[in-house]
This record gives structure tokens, C-alpha cells and sequence, in this order.
């Protein structure tokens, strides 16, 4: 059977109710109108922002807007000599006094220096109204987004994108447009939008002078060699304890997104130790027709003692609800999970506020896909691939297609540019450790950590990333790779710190990771949308992409190593984000 794409005539995002994010202009904003909320001769607070968004230090002198959740409040207070009082507001979720109000206090203390006291996650903009300096910071590890315009006299700030649609125009970054096709995210401070930056996770930027600082980076620092893996399993086994602890809601139900691997059923299996409400357990299948993780995560769940529940997500699913899953996201990702993320998460807010994941895993502690980059690193001379190179295949995505699959002029533009990931693959941290860098940094706040904050947000969540905490990461870069990945034997370190709290069977379980049936999809049931949606000649993608290729790939031409489907359902992604995303 056959699915339409869009269930009418109109736009496909247009019964899909999108919340304003806060917005920022600076510069000239003295002709603004609308929803301001705050103004001087310099800066325009914008939008139907919550008040917990918004903040002024005890002397007015510094304004701070953003999205923050820090786990650090109570040391944090302290450190300020701030009466605790009655820390816990009503909703058990968070403390009483705000983020931004604790980070308006530390500012005027410490000014930009008070970052590197905050563990958490944040995108944030903080105004010095003596100085008339603005200043934009995000996170360590990338789990809260802050983009910004880059031309004009006003230049607009806001941590979703689709907020500053009416600001930038339509024309495309083209080395993003690259990247994308080869890692199915966009990398780095581009975005999809030539006029639209990303703030990098662990910096800082002044305006007006526009000048960056990193006030942290991520690097390898191994400093106990010596010791053994139990060593470092017990060291990982009490960062865990005191992170995932940090992260429960205090007296409310908590969920996990349960795969049944290694990742995921850690976190469960911690919460289960420590939470003293309901632990809910979520996991997904796609039906009789494919294989599935539900024996495992079954398994987990009935050892945890968690409230589980499992969601079949169909074909048609995956098909009719890739407009709205587009629409939630900032940039493009072409990761087939986006859809089961949305769904589960709608399906786990009937039950819970708080959601944490197992994301985190294989880049901090060494997962199976770094085995190709591992084994080029041994044998480049005969494959005779440069790492650069070798790191782009491993993606798995169009790497290799690329001078047929852009059009001619647009491969001859590209073929130069250089590559955002040149600088860490050419490092002096160990090649693992190189690897891991890479993937905590560009796949980690690029697309995992992006994808959860969308997603969950859309869902009404709060979503967490324990293994993601920049404690973990962090310590991650502390341990020797040869306990990470070593031969066939993946995340050793990991699977010490837990082998107490989780059944053998999936401690030694390979990993096989989530596999999405698009390959199924486009043959058996999206074949006649996908060809009306990929091959108009007035499609999105049609003045930069060879649509005869892509014909070809419906067809499933010379497909030997069924890599096809998921080439295919990057690219309706990527046509279907830029649709829902025109001005």
C-alpha cells in the first residue's frame, strides 16, 4: 500500500502548532514593533517568552535571556552565599529560584568568566547595559542551540531557527549542503541558511566586535595510565550515580527511552536504584515484517522492575508524520530515528515531564563504528585513503556520490571548500580518542543532542542525556582508548561501571543498534510518493541535486550493499525540511 505525503492540498506543516521561541534584536531596534518585552537603544527582547526566560541582575546592569537547566543550582548558591531557603518550586522539577536569575547573579560577580562554574545545559544571551556589549554563550557539550543572523543593521538572535525565518533569506549554505549529504546533519557553526550561524557548544562571542572565545575544549587528558579497567570502572560507575541522581525529578515519575542495548538499559537500571517514583520504560518496533530489540528491552525492563511500555510505529507512521518531524527541527536530519523519537516522546508525555536517553555512549566510550576509521588508520597505505576521506565514508551516507550526485557547477564550487573536521582527524590525541573528539563534538551537538532538545520540546518534554554530561565527557577523555575499544571488544569501561546492575546476557550483547526499515520503506511502500516528491522538477532540492541519479536509486539500481533506502530518506528529509521551512 501507498501513502500520501501530505494529508492536504495546503502546506504540510499547516495544522502542526509550532510555540514561538524568545527572540533577540540587536543594533538598530528602534523602529521594532510587536511583542517587546524589554528594550534599550541597543537590544529588543521579543516574544511570548515565559518569565522563567527572562532576568535582570540585582542592579540592573546585566539582562539575561535563555533556555537553561543547570544540575549544579545548590553548589552554585553557595558559592554566591545565597540563603538556600526552600529550595524545590512546587513542581518538584526544579528549584525555586530561577536559572537565568542564579546566572544574572554570577554574571555581575564573575561576569563572562561564571561559565566555567556552570554544569548544565544552556544557549543563552546576556546584555551588559554600562558597557552596551552583548554577549552570546552556549554550553559545553552542545545540549541547548543559540543561532544568529549574520547581516544587516538588526542582527536577530534565538535558539530555534525557524524563529528568525522572517529575518535571513532564502539562499543555501552549499558546504553545508555538502556536509549534510555526507554525515546526514549539518557540522560546525554553518547552517543550511547562508545568513543563519550556530553558536558552537563551549564558546563565547562578544558583539559588536564579533569576536569568539572558547572558555572550554574538549581534549585528551590521560593522566592515570597506570591503572587498571576496574579502576576506571569505579570511577565511571560514581560519576554515573551522582549524575543520573542530579537528573531525577524530585517526587514526579520518571521515563528512559529503552533500545535494549547497552546504553540505554545502564541509565535504566540507575534510575531504577535511585528513583523513589514510578520509572517508566519506553521502546518501539516496526512490525511483524522486521526484526526487532523488544526480547532485550523486555528483558531490562522486568529485571528494573519499570512501568514498560512499547509503541509499533508503521510505514505509514514513518511516512505521514515526516513533515511534522521536519518542522520541529532547526536543521536537517536525514537519521531515520527522528520519526520514532517524535512519537515515542508523545507517547511517553501521557505518563511523564522527564525523559532521559542512553545517547552518549558509543562517542564517550567507543562504539562499534569507529572500527572502519580504525582499521584504515592501520591499513591507508594499501586502501591509499586519506583520513579525511575515510572519516566521510564511514558516515555510510553519500560521500562517495557526490560528483555525480551534485549538480556539475555546484561539485565544481564545492570540491575545494574545506572540511570542518580536518582540524581534529589531524590532532595529536590518540587516534581513538581523535575519533571520539570528533563525534562528542560535531555528531554529538550537531545531530543526537540536537535531535533530542527538538524533539522532546515538541513532545512537551524535558529531556535528559546523562551519558552526554560534561562530567562524562569529560572523564571519557581521561581513560586510555584500549578501554574503550580494543579489537572486537567495544566499551569495556562502560560495561565494568554497570556489570552489577544489568543481566549478563545484554552486558555481552553485541551491539546491532536501532535499525529503521527504509530500505522496506522506499521498496514496498513510499515507491510512487517518493518519486512525485524527489524527481518534480520544481522540488527544493532540484536546482542543486542530479535527479537522474536519484531515479536510479528508486529503482534500486546496482544497490549491492542495500544502502540505498537510507541515502533516499536523507534526501526527502532534506526536501521536506526545506519545504516546511520556506519564508
Amino acid at each position: 500500500m501507498l501513502f500520501n505525503l501530505f494529508s492536504s492540498p495546503k502546506s504540510p506543516i499547516a495544522s502542526i502548532e509550532i510555540t514561538p521561541s524568545w527572540l533577540v534584536a540587536w543594533g538598530k531596534v528602534d523602529s521594532l514593533g510587536g511583542d517587546i518585552i524589554w528594550r534599550d537603544d541597543q537590544l529588543a527582547v521579543i516574544s511570548a517568552l515565559s518569565p522563567e526566560q527572562f532576568a535582570l541582575s540585582p542592579t540592573g546592569r546585566f539582562v539575561v535571556v535563555g533556555d537553561v537547566w543547570l544540575s549544579n543550582q545548590v553548589e552554585l548558591r553557595q558559592k554566591l552565599g545565597v540563603d538556600l531557603g526552600d529550595f524545590w518550586g512546587s513542581d518538584g522539577l526544579r528549584p525555586a529560584i530561577g536559572d537565568r536569575q542564579l546566572i544574572a547573579l554570577l554574571w555581575e560577580k564573575w561576569g563572562s568568566e561564571c561559565l566555567t562554574m556552570l554544569v548544565g545545559m544552556f544557549g543563552l544571551v546576556v546584555y551588559d547595559r554600562h558597557q552596551q556589549v552583548l554577549w552570546l554563550g552556549r554550553d559545553r557539550i552542545g545540549s541547548r542551540t543559540l543561532y544568529y543572523t549574520t547581516t544587516g543593521l538588526t542582527r536577530w538572535i534565538a535558539p530555534k531557527m525557524r524563529s528568525l525565518t522572517p529575518y535571513r533569506s532564502d539562499d543555501l549554505d552549499l558546504v553545508a549542503l555538502r556536509d549534510y549529504l555526507c554525515c546526514a546533519f549539518v557540522p560546525g557553526e554553518r547552517t543550511l541558511w547562508e545568513e543563519v550561524r550556530e553558536m558552537r557548544p563551549g564558546t563565547l562571542m562578544q558583539m559588536p566586535s564579533e569576536q569568539i572565545y572558547s572558555y572550554w575544549q574538549l581534549q585528551e587528558e590521560i593522566t592515570a595510565a597506570n591503572q587498571n579497567l576496574a579502576w576506571y570502572g569505579d570511577r565511571l560507575r560514581s560519576l554515573l550515580d551522582q549524575v543520573v541522581q542530579e537528573y531525577l525529578p524530585k517526587n514526579q515519575a520518571v521515563g528512559v527511552f529503552l533500545s535494549g542495548g547497552l546504553d540505554s538499559s545502564s541509565i535504566t537500571a540507575l534510575a531504577a536504584n535511585f528513583h523513589n517514583a514510578p520509572v517508566h520504560t519506553y521502546s518501539i518496533h516496526f512490525g511483524a515484517e522486521t526484526p526487532n530489540e523488544l526480547e532485550f528491552s523486555s528483558l531490562v525492563a522486568q529485571h528494573c522492575q519499570t512501568q514498560h511500555h512499547i509503541l509499533e510505529i508503521t510505514f505509514r507512521d514513518m511516512w505521514e508524520r515526516l513533515p511534522e518531524t521536519m518542522a520541529y527541527l532547526d536543521d536537517p536530519i536525514g537519521d531515520p530515528l527522528t520519526v520514532p523519537n517524535l512519537l515515542l516522546g508523545k507517547m511517553a508525555r501521557e505518563n511523564v515531564q522527564v525523559i532521559l536517553n542512553g545517547e552518549g555512549g558509543d562517542p564517550c566510550f567507543g562504539g562499534p563504528k569507529n572500527q572502519p576509521m580504525l582499521i584504515n588508520n592501520l591499513y591507508n597505505s594499501i586502501t591509499n585513503q586519506d583520513s579525511l576521506q575515510a572519516y566521510l565514508i564511514s558516515f555510510q551516507k553519500c560521500a562517495v556520490d557526490l560528483p555525480q550526485l551534485l549538480k556539475p557547477e555546484i561539485w565544481q564550487t564545492l570540491k575545494t571548500e574545506p572540511s570542518v573536521f580536518s582540524a581534529d582527524l589531524d590532532s595529536d590525541a590518540s587516534y581513538l580518542n581523535r575519533l571520539m573528539a570528533l563525534n562528542i563534538k560535531f555528531k554529538g551537538a550537531d545531530q543526537i543532542l540536537t535531535k533530542v532538545s527538538n524533539l522532546t520540546q515538541a513532545a512537551d518534554l524535558h529531556g535528559l542525556s546523562p551519558l552526554f554530561d560534561q562530567r562524562v565527557v569529560e572523564f571519557s577523555m581521561q581513560i586510555p582508548p584500549e578501554y574503550k575499544l580494543s579489537g572486537v571488544e567495544e566499551k569495556a569501561v562502560l560495561k565494568k561501571a554497570v556489570a552489577d546492575i544489568l543481566p549478563d546476557s545484554i552486558i555481552q550483547r553485541p551491539k546491532s543498534g536501532m535499525m529503521v526499515p527504509v530500505q522496506l520503506g522506499f521498496r514496498k511502500y513510499w515507491q510512487r510518493e517518493a518519486r512525485k516528491l524527489l524527481l518534480n522538477k520544481k522540488s527544493a532540492i532540484s536546482p542543486y541535486i542530479n535527479q537522474s541519479l536519484l531515479s536510479n536509486w528508486l529503482d534500486f539500481e546496482g544497490d549491492i550493499w542495500g544502502r540505498y533506502g537510507v541515502k533516499l530518506w536523507l534526501l526527502v528529509s532534506l526536501e521536506i525540511w526545506l519545504q516546511v521551512n520556506r519564508k
